[in-house]
């Protein structure tokens, strides 16, 4: 699956550095996760070609974090039965803020 569209490529370039705003501000532009267990990452900026920060849950809300990750590690995952990182894509670019994602797994801790 190809993790990056050029829609996502553009809200990445419209939304710039995010460093500044506040996370309500902070629109999430796509969301990637581990089909096999742990992982659900929540980005919302393209710091270079290879790294992005995000909003990472790590299968229990209490392991919640703010990071960065990188494109290139997430694609050479090799999961089980061929599988890999995929993007979720019924989630629509901008949908939720990081405010609201961060409020969404708190709620469920």
């Amino acid at each position: 699956m190809k993790l990056l569209t050029k829609a996502i490529e553009e809200a990445f370039k419209k939304q710039g550095d995010t460093s500044e705003k506040s996370s309500k501000d902070i629109k999430v532009i796509c969301k990637f996760f581990n089909p096999m267990g742990a992982g659900t990452w929540w980005v919302y900026e393209r710091l270079d070609d290879d790294v992005f920060m995000c909003f990472a849950l790590l299968d229990d809300p209490m392991f919640a974090e703010l990071g960065s990750i990188s494109l290139s590690e997430m694609q050479a995952l090799k999961l089980p039965f061929g599988l890999g990182i995929e993007r979720d894509t019924s989630f629509e670019i901008g949908e939720k803020t990081v405010q609201e994602v961060m409020d969404e797994v708190h709620k469920r801790a």
